[in-house]
């Protein structure tokens, strides 16, 4: 049922979309879509959807679809929504054109939230700052080197006051049948998510990784416990000794549980998590290779380009050469 203000209906709720330079098309469309079904289940224009972009008429997505812009950054009214989609390299994409406009849209009282990476271009903006807030779990450990001032949550999405933000993926779904939900009742959200085939509505409180069970294959308890401490504490390390006792074993059954499980010892699958967490730094951040070093748990550079190198068949100096020049082509 549309919602009527004194016996007319309501104007239309207006999200405009910034498609940043390779945005993700995946939470993008879901977004768009679920306010489309929207529209059309709920008998009237309950949402209108534009499209902006920095500049130019259209804008690509990073499976190089391109979508045709209604705006460039202009002045809104402060009932709009601004929805920013990221997606790939989204530190290049957040220009300082755009983090000027989006200041001045929220010292207006603006809404703005943002899909997968979006939450980069808010955050350099400052406008996270002292705010819950998520994004896509790959770019969780460079996000929180960069901004610290930022609660950083593991939940598919989070609305903080005016700021909302997504896990990415089908979040943005997530995201859009709750607003739904908030504008129009639960009972539109469900028949939208009927629609889609989309079988259960996640909350703010659903975390957007699998649990760890579900990640490795197999469903032992104590092991599960052992790689969230593992996780929870790259920076500073603990032993296998202490892991172990933490959980009740001895070292020796912690090694068996490790290789008949993981086909590893837990020294190793600690290495990996280290190892694939400094990755994701060299390649998303700026941070000094002797500075992702201390971060991930190395006393030194040396110990870990040895390590690095072993893993990912090259050094840290060269992934962080290769990615520029991923970047400029």
């Amino acid at each position: 049922m549309v919602t009527l203000l004194n016996g007319v209906p309501r104007q239309p709720k207006r999200f405009i979309f910034v498609l940043l330079d390779q945005f993700t098309l995946l939470s993008f469309a879901g977004a768009v879509d679920t306010l489309r079904i929207a529209n059309r289940l709920g008998g009237a224009n309950l949402y209108k959807i534009l499209y902006a972009g920095e500049e130019g008429d259209e804008a690509k997505c990073s499976s190089y679809a391109r979508i045709k812009l209604h705006m460039n950054f202009e002045e809104l009214n402060r009932e709009d929504t601004i929805v920013i989609c990221g997606g790939i390299d989204v530190q290049k994409a957040t220009t300082k054109k755009l983090i000027n406009w989006l200041r001045r849209e929220a010292r207006r009282g603006v809404t703005i939230a943002a899909l997968c990476t979006g939450a980069y271009a808010m955050g350099k903006a400052g406008l996270l700052d002292g705010k819950r807030a998520t994004i896509h779990w790959e770019n969780q450990d460079s996000f929180s080197e960069e901004f610290e001032e930022v609660k950083l949550t593991k939940s598919v999405f989070v609305i903080d006051g005016n700021r909302m933000t997504t896990a990415g993926g089908t979040a943005s779904i997530d995201l859009m049948l709750t607003i739904v939900a908030n504008d129009h009742g639960e009972e539109l959200a469900s028949q939208i998510a009927d629609q889609q085939i989309y079988t259960s509505i996640r909350t703010d409180q659903d975390s957007q990784r699998l649990s760890i069970p579900t990640r490795i294959g197999v469903r032992h308890p104590k092991l599960s416990q052992v790689i969230r401490m593992m996780e929870q504490n790259l920076e500073e390390p603990i032993s296998p000794s202490i892991l172990a006792q933490e959980v009740g074993m001895s070292t020796r059954q912690l090694e068996r549980l490790f290789r008949r499980y993981l086909n590893r010892s837990p020294k190793r699958y600690y290495m990996e998590l280290r190892l694939q967490k400094a990755r994701n730094l060299l390649m998303q951040t700026d941070m000094s290779v002797i500075n992702v070093a201390l971060s991930c748990g190395f006393a030194s550079p040396s110990h870990f380009s040895k390590c690095y190198r072993a893993h990912y068949d090259t050094t840290p100096y060269r992934e962080r050469g290769a990615q520029s020049t991923r970047v400029k082509d």
